[in-house]
C-alpha cells in the first residue's frame, strides 16, 4: 500500500504521475517537523541526528507522483511472478546453482522482498529482486514527517503500519514454532556499527521491544551455537532478523549462525533458500526466457505478462563477448549475487577493462530500462533527479510502496534531493 491516501486527477491518462514529476517542484520535507516528531516518537536525540543531520540525503526532499494504473500494473508483475517462483519446476531449476545452504528448506517465507521498477514508455519494468530490502521503517518515519503538497490534511492520514510489521515477524515464528512465544530477536549484520542503515536497525530494535520482543543489534561473529542453542552472550536467540549480504551464510565468521540455522535451532529470516529462489538476478534470465517459461509449465497469459513487465536479462557468457560488447550500450551489468548496485555497471560507461573483468565475474546482462525522472527545486538550483520504485512484500502481497531518488547510475543516498520518497497514487476522477 502507498504510504499516502489518493490523490485526484480529473483522468489518470491526462494528468500522468511522469508529468505531475517534472512540474511539481515544490519541496515538501519539514527537517525540522521530522526531528520534533523523532524527539517524541523516539524519546532519542541520538537517533533523531543520525537520521537527520549525520545522514542528510536519507531522506528526498519531496514525493513522488505515481498514476493509480501504475501501481495496479506493477502488483500484477508481482503476482505474475510470484505464481512462477511457487512452481516446483522453477524451484528445481534456481536450486541447482545455489549454495549449498539454500538446499535447506524452511517453513518461514522470508521478510521484507524488495521489487524494484523502473518507469519505462511501455509501462513499469522490474529491474530486480531484493531479499532483504532495506528501508521500509525509515518509510514509515519519513511518512509520518512529510506533507502533502496537494493537500496537507492528507499527512494526518498516514496508515502506521508498524503493526504489519510486527505480525510478519511474528507469522515467520509461528511457522517454525507455532504457538511457542517469541522471546528474543537479533539483527544481524556484518560491523553493524558501521552500516549506513544502523538507525534503522535501532528503530527495529525499539519496535521489537515495545512489543516484549528482547532485541539486540550484532555482528554475526558474536553469536554461538552451543548446547541446541544460539547464544548472545548469556542471551539465547529465538530469531535473527537477518540484513547480511552473504546470502548464504557462507563465510567463516558465520559459521555458528549456520550451523545453529541448519540444525533448526534458530528462525533465520530471510533465510539462504529466500534469496535462492528470489534474488539471485539469474533468476530474472528464467523469469525472461519464453521458451524456459514454457518448459516449466507457466501459463500464456503470465508469460506474456512477464515477458513485458521485467527488463530482459540474459546471463553473461566469454563466448560471447564480441556480441555483448557491440550491443553494451543498450544493457546494464550486474553481477549475479550482487545488492546495492555493488559493482554493477550501465554498459555505455563501462571500459574494455571493466568489461573484461565482468567476463570473468558471475554476471548477467540486462536491458537498459532508463529511469524517469522527478525534478526539485533544491539549495536555489532546479536538479534532475532519476527514480526507481520499491514494492515492499511479503507471501506475495505490497506492505508499502516507496520511491528513491538519486543522480548518477545506481541508488546512492548521497547527493542533494535524494534519497527515500513517499509515493502519491494519482486516481482519475470523472469530470
Amino acid at each position: 500500500m502507498p504510504l499516502f491516501p489518493q490523490a485526484t486527477a480529473d483522468h489518470e491518462d491526462s494528468k500522468p504521475g511522469d508529468l505531475r514529476n517534472a512540474e511539481c517542484r515544490y519541496v515538501s520535507l519539514d527537517r525540522e517537523a521530522m526531528r520534533n516528531a523523532l524527539r517524541l516518537q523516539l524519546d532519542d536525540d541520538l537517533l533523531c541526528r543520525m537520521l537527520i543531520d549525520e545522514r542528510p540525503h536519507l531522506f528526498a526532499e519531496s514525493v513522488v507522483f505515481i498514476a493509480g494504473n501504475i501501481v495496479r500494473r506493477q502488483r500484477d508483475i508481482i503476482t505474475a511472478i510470484e505464481s512462477v517462483i511457487a512452481m516446483p519446476a522453477y524451484q528445481q531449476r534456481v536450486l541447482a546453482y545455489a549454495p549449498e545452504t539454500a538446499q535447506f528448506i524452511p517453513k518461514a517465507h522470508g521478510v521484507f522482498f524488495g521489487y524494484d521498477f523502473h518507469l519505462s514508455p511501455k509501462g513499469p519494468q522490474l529491474i530486480e529482486i531484493n531479499s532483504n530490502a532495506g528501508g521500509a521503517l525509515l518509510n514509515v518515519v519519513l511518512a509520518r514527517a512529510q506533507t502533502v503538497c496537494l493537500d496537507p490534511a492528507e499527512a494526518n492520514a498516514v496508515q502506521d503500519i508498524k503493526q504489519v510489521f510486527i505480525t510478519m515477524f511474528y507469522e515467520e515464528w509461528q511457522a517454525e514454532r507455532g504457538q511457542q512465544p517469541l522471546r528474543s530477536i537479533a539483527i544481524v549484520d556484518e560491523d553493524p556499527a558501521t552500516q549506513f542503515m544502523l538507525p534503522e536497525f535501532l528503530l527495529f530494535k525499539k519496535l521489537f521491544e515495545q512489543n516484549h520482543i528482547n532485541a539486540v543489534i550484532c555482528d554475526p561473529s558474536e553469536l554461538d551455537y552451543r548446547d541446541g542453542m544460539l547464544w548472545h552472550g548469556d542471551t539465547p536467540i529465538d530469531l535473527v532478523y537477518n540484513r547480511l549480504t552473504d546470502f548464504g551464510l557462507e563465510a567463516e565468521p558465520l559459521k555458528s549462525l549456520r550451523e545453529a540455522y541448519l540444525a533448526k535451532a534458530v528462525v533465520v529470516t530471510p533465510h539462504p533458500m529466500a534469496h535462492a529462489l528470489y534474488a539471485d538476478k539469474r533468476n530474472l534470465t528464467i523469469l525472461t526466457d519464453e521458451a524456459a517459461l514454457q518448459d516449466i509449465g507457466v501459463a500464456e497469459d503470465t508469460r506474456a505478462l512477464l515477458l513485458e513487465g521485467i527488463a530482459h536479462t540474459i546471463c553473461v557468457h566469454k563466448e560471447e563477448a564480441d556480441a555483448l560488447w557491440a550491443a553494451r550500450k543498450q544493457l546494464f551489468f550486474k553481477p549475479a549475487k550482487g545488492y546495492g548496485s555493488k559493482a554493477a555497471c550501465r554498459g555505455d560507461r563501462m571500459t574494455k577493462r571493466v568489461f573484461g573483468e565482468t567476463l570473468q565475474g558471475n554476471y548477467v546482462a540486462q536491458t537498459l530500462v532508463k529511469p524517469s525522472e522527478r525534478q526539485l527545486q533544491v539549495e536555489n538550483e532546479l536538479v534532475d533527479l532519476k527514480l526507481d520504485l520499491r514494492q515492499y512484500v511479503y507471501r506475495g502481497q505490497t506492505q508499502l510502496t516507496c520511491a528513491r531518488l538519486y543522480q548518477g547510475q545506481t541508488t546512492n543516498f548521497r547527493t542533494p534531493g535524494s534519497g527515500f520518497a513517499s509515493v502519491v497514487v494519482v486516481v482519475a476522477t470523472d469530470k
